[in-house]
């Protein structure tokens, strides 16, 4: 075999956001916030900084606005009654100066909103995905869905929603200068501002509760949506495409008609919204002309507060539109802060010396919610560092729930896991991945190339790292035959890879770096003979090496390789000690030897799964 080292790039992935250099550099090279709270509150002072930069954009552009109502008021009561073209000229060069500025500054603005959106997101990102990364870890994988609450948040601050919202403190603005024209005017644009504003509270009853299970029920079918795609080879050969349409189109169908139902009553209130906007304008046309005929005013006055009143309730009318997208925002927006807040990551861990694999568990007690099923009780056994355990008995006896408790994946109900003497809750979760490996029961594999996956998707990793990770598990030479070597580049599903090769990639992800402790579980569910003897020796090497290795497994041959053995049964550890011990024990002699290699046995036999267990008299 050819032991040739592969030229393989270090760098590989790179996040590009062109608008934001700085923040694009942190995003790449930063590691995960250690305080994730803090980083919330970096977001909102970011947030608020910005609001008050854009309600003084907001003010200086609705006083601009007021340039058309003036000029229409200029010409009616004094161009057309002097006849001076002069005094029409220099009015329209004026009234147009202001219109550019008008929008050169709203174009400013908005270009200013749209960096802030990418600079508190670029600010949360990390932290949301870490956090978000620990809560499915700690068995709630929906909170990966909060992510997508990054995207709702900028599509929020970069819609002509938030600019609507924040022209509304400037609305009394409008209103004083009507009620400056006549205070009869000024009455009835406040009359009808009142009632915009209680459809606005109706709008926010009628739809709060229908947006929010809307929500809801989106959410569990891109769950749904995402578990098809996984399986979607399992679903297109097994005749299940119908039925998982229906589960996928249940949530959906749910979906929808809480939005519908929402949209309803947001359309029609939106419909009232606008009638009433544009009543007041023929009301204030109406009134502002008995006015002008008893000559308390002009008509180029009446036009001018028609114009203003219509601007004045814009944006009321823009919000009861736009409810649902700040619905949205708002939502997204408690889900990130709650997730960051609750998040154990909030808690600065001190950094330990590395662990030497010594592995204590006592008295293990597992029983997730919702019905507290006991799934593991009682665990109790001890492993040295550089020993290896092999982990037996029938399906369903708790064999991948104890891998999950060990690597810390998932808490248990009481009792305590220690590495080299320290409660794995109390470990740093960066630390911790550096010096652990593991290899779950379905495997895997990012969208990246493969050196990217063996180097855990490390940005700084060399290729020593790498080529040294691949040639411990053996798999230097398989990869060294893929079209592109080590840079060939892997679909969803783990394709162009086999199922046996994509589980040898991960044992090489697993022995990535420098753990000390490494969990297998069923790692050779998926290898041929060639994939066996390379298992067998990178634990061989893993013994030597010093690192303590953990393999389940429901083969016999693997088991010649390992020091100890614990046998489970209905999540209870009926069996514990060495392993010519344990195999005697529970297959007898003849068979024991046979596993251990002392003397040929019928190779059909000594290929059976575990699938019985002998409990102690």
């Amino acid at each position: 075999m050819s032991a040739e080292k592969p030229q393989v790039t270090s760098r590989i992935g790179q996040i590009s956001l062109e608008s934001i250099k700085e923040d694009e550099k942190v995003l790449q090279h930063s590691e995960p916030a250690p305080n994730l709270r803090l980083s919330l509150a970096q977001a909102v002072t970011v947030l608020r900084k910005s609001l008050l930069s854009l309600a003084f954009f907001s003010i200086i552009l609705n006083v601009l606005a007021l340039a058309t109502p003036i000029y229409l008021f200029q010409i009616s009561d004094r161009v057309l009654t002097s006849r001076s073209i002069d005094t029409l000229v220099m009015l329209t060069i004026i009234i147009i100066g202001a219109l550019a500025l008008h929008a050169v500054l709203d174009i400013l603005r908005r270009l200013y909103i749209l960096r802030v959106a990418m600079k508190i997101e670029t600010t949360l990102a990390n932290p949301v995905i870490s956090a978000a990364a620990r809560a499915a870890n700690l068995g709630s994988p929906q909170e990966l869905q909060v992510v997508n609450d990054l995207a709702t948040i900028r599509n929020f601050m970069t819609s002509p929603v938030l600019l609507i919202l924040m022209d509304a403190p400037v609305t009394p603005i409008f209103f004083i200068t009507v009620f400056m024209i006549h205070p009869n005017l000024g009455w009835i644009i406040i009359g009808f501002a009142f009632v915009t504003g209680v459809l606005a509270l109706w709008n926010q009853r009628a739809t709060r509760i229908h947006f929010s299970e809307a929500q809801s029920a989106g959410g569990r079918a891109s769950l749904y949506l995402d578990s098809i795609s996984r399986n979607a080879q399992v679903v297109g050969a097994m005749g299940m495409t119908a039925e998982a349409s229906r589960i996928w189109g249940n949530e959906t169908a749910t979906a929808l008609s809480r939005l519908v139902r929402a949209q309803d009553s947001n359309i029609l209130i939106t419909g009232i919204s606008k009638f009433l906007r544009m009543t007041v304008q023929i009301a204030l046309l109406g009134w502002g002309a008995l006015l002008a005929l008893d000559g308390e005013i002009t008509g180029g006055m009446m036009i001018a507060a028609s114009m203003i009143a219509g601007r004045a309730l814009a944006p009321v009318d823009g919000a009861i539109e736009g409810w649902k997208s700040y619905v949205q925002a708002t939502s997204a927006y408690g889900r990130i802060a709650r997730l960051l807040k609750s998040s154990p990551l909030n808690l600065a861990r001190l950094k330990l010396p590395d662990p030497n694999g010594n592995l204590s568990v006592n008295r293990i007690l597992y029983a997730p919610p919702p019905n507290k099923k006991v799934l593991l009780n009682g665990i109790t056994f001890e492993l040295g560092a550089g020993k290896a355990l092999g982990v037996i008995g029938p399906s369903g006896a708790g064999k991948t729930t104890l891998a999950r408790l060990l690597i810390g994946s998932i808490t248990p109900n009481a009792g305590e896991t220690r590495l080299s003497g320290t409660e794995l809750r109390h470990w740093d979760p960066s630390q911790f991945g550096e010096v652990v490996g593991y290899l779950p029961q379905e495997v895997q594999l990012f969208p990246v190339s493969i050196k990217a996956n063996i180097a855990r998707l490390k940005m700084n990793a060399t290729d020593d790292e790498i080529f040294a990770a691949a040639e411990f598990a053996g798999v230097h030479d398989v990869i060294a035959n893929m079209p592109q070597g080590y840079e060939t580049m892997l679909s969803q599903d783990g394709s162009p890879l086999s199922g046996g090769q994509k589980q040898r990639v991960a044992l090489a992800r697993a022995f990535f770096g420098k753990p000390r402790f490494v969990v297998l579980d069923e790692p050779n569910s998926n290898l041929d003979s060639d994939g066996e003897v390379a298992l067998a020796k990178t634990i061989k090497k893993a013994q030597a090496a010093g690192i303590t290795t953990i393999t389940i497994t429901q083969r016999q041959t693997l088991l010649r390789h390992v020091d100890e053995i614990i046998v489970l049964d209905a999540g209870k550890m009926i069996k514990f000690g060495l392993r010519d011990k344990i195999l005697t024990e529970v297959y007898g002699t003849a068979v024991a030897n046979a596993i251990i290699g002392r003397q040929k046995l019928d190779n059909t036999e000594n290929n059976q799964p575990l699938t019985k267990v002998t409990k102690n008299e």
